[in-house]
């Protein structure tokens, strides 16, 4: 087993295993019951960097949070989307938000100018592609972090994540990542009597994220193609990963959290058929299948899709010796078992953990088991794309940087469009495109 693989398992051990820790203290706390122990009278200032639907909903989230926080500062690329969100957050929280103008930042830079306007915790909801730099001097300025899924859309984002992992660690910060089922008591329940045996020794383990189309931002005029693709960063897969990592990210990361591990390998298949019906969906896939394999061989069957009037389904199920599993709630078999307890708001629940352990100065790093879930994704993407089984340590060592460095407006971007317009000549082909 090499030096790269030893580290990134006990990394994603140890991130879970803490998590599981405060899972028991924490997870299932309301946000009535949390408030009076929870908040001192010192104001936590908050900087929102990456101002579209989603980092406006994750600040409201937090300042759902009662008593203590402020919002202070907003940055994006694009000037009239941090004008959106600062509005959009103090019509929900007219007394939280105090955002004059002069901490209102907007272009290539501006997530550099909040981190530096004397904020104590970052919520990150750019592109994922762009976030592990972002995450990275976060935590060289000495930040708490809240960062949206996924943190990472290619292999060096997620060697960057594990290096900030590292020192956030030292610095002893306090990390939280959006991927929300983490604090559910349902989620929480279902796991733990999972590893305790509730189903026996675990033979196979499946999960889905089968939707239709999400949405496009038309282009504007004056856009460059560098602003068109920050619009629509999801149909990119250096910006978004791909729909495997951009949203069943979610799915894969329960897996992970059932077996305390990540895959060692993947193979798979997948493709772009609805897609090519729309031409403004640039030039990632429609569907992917992946085999994820773990140490010791267990399976876990994995399948997402983005296509119209198909069979839909977002679930996550394991499978053993002596039952079976829906994770979010039930177990069926020797043990049979359905969950019964209470459904706080898992947005604002993240929220509420993360801050009542910056209150309280207790470990909380997240940012392990967020890293190794995205990757987890990104080794699916590649298996789909290149047609290929792929090996985790591999992936890891060797695979090269694929988000491009945001330098300028103007910049030539890695993908450009076809004389029609199109990105169809751009769509990764099994057995020609390569991993590393």
């Amino acid at each position: 087993m090499s030096d790269t693989k030893k580290r990134s398992r006990r990394d994603f051990l140890k991130g879970s295993a803490a998590t599981a820790a405060g899972a028991s203290l924490l997870g299932g706390l309301s946000l009535a019951r949390s408030a009076h122990a929870a908040f001192a009278d010192d104001v936590i200032r908050v900087a929102l960097i990456g101002c579209g639907g989603r980092g406006t909903g994750a600040a409201i989230n937090c300042l759902n949070v009662p008593d203590g926080l402020k919002l202070v500062a907003v940055a994006d690329v694009f000037e009239e989307r941090v004008q959106a969100a600062r509005k959009a957050v103090a019509e929900k929280h007219p007394d939280k938000v105090d955002v004059p103008d002069d901490r209102v930042f907007f272009g290539l830079d501006a997530y550099q100018k909040a981190i530096d306007c004397g904020v104590d915790l970052v919520i990150m909801a750019t592109p994922p592609g762009v976030r592990p730099a972002i995450y990275k001097a976060a935590i060289e300025a000495g930040k708490h972090v809240f960062t949206e899924k996924p943190l990472c859309t290619d292999a060096a984002g997620f060697r960057t994540l594990m290096e900030a992992n590292e020192l956030a660690n030292q610095k002893g910060l306090k990390i939280g990542v959006g991927l929300q089922r983490h604090h559910e008591p349902r989620y929480q329940e279902t796991i733990k009597r999972i590893q305790e045996g509730a189903i026996g020794e675990i033979t196979l383990l499946r999960c889905y994220w089968n939707m239709g189309n999400i949405w496009t931002k038309p282009r504007q005029s004056g856009d460059t193609e560098l602003a068109y693709q920050l619009r629509n960063w999801q149909y990119f897969y250096y910006f978004g990963g791909d729909n495997i990592t951009e949203q069943h990210i979610h799915n894969l990361d329960i897996a992970n959290w059932v077996m305390n591990d990540h895959p060692a390998e993947a193979n798979g298949m997948g493709g772009r058929q609805g897609r090519d019906r729309f031409p403004d969906m640039g030039q990632i896939y429609d569907h992917h299948f992946v085999e994820f394999t773990y140490e010791g061989g267990v399976k876990m069957f994995s399948q997402c899709r983005q296509m119209p009037d198909c069979w839909n389904q977002v679930a996550e199920f394991a499978h053993g010796t002596q039952g079976e599993a829906d994770l979010s709630g039930s177990i069926s078999g020797e043990n049979a078992w359905s969950f019964r307890g209470e459904k706080p708001n898992p947005f604002d629940q993240e929220h509420v953990d993360l801050i009542l352990a910056i209150r309280k100065g207790e470990k909380y790093h997240e940012g392990w088991y967020g890293a190794t879930s995205s990757m987890t994704s990104v080794l699916g993407r590649m298996a789909t794309y290149s047609g290929q089984a792929v090996r985790w340590d591999e992936v890891v060592q060797k695979a090269p940087a694929e988000v491009p460095e945001l330098v300028s407006w103007d910049m030539e971007m890695p993908i450009m469009p076809d004389a029609d317009g199109t990105y169809r000549s751009s769509v990764a082909m099994p057995g020609v495109w390569k991993p590393f």
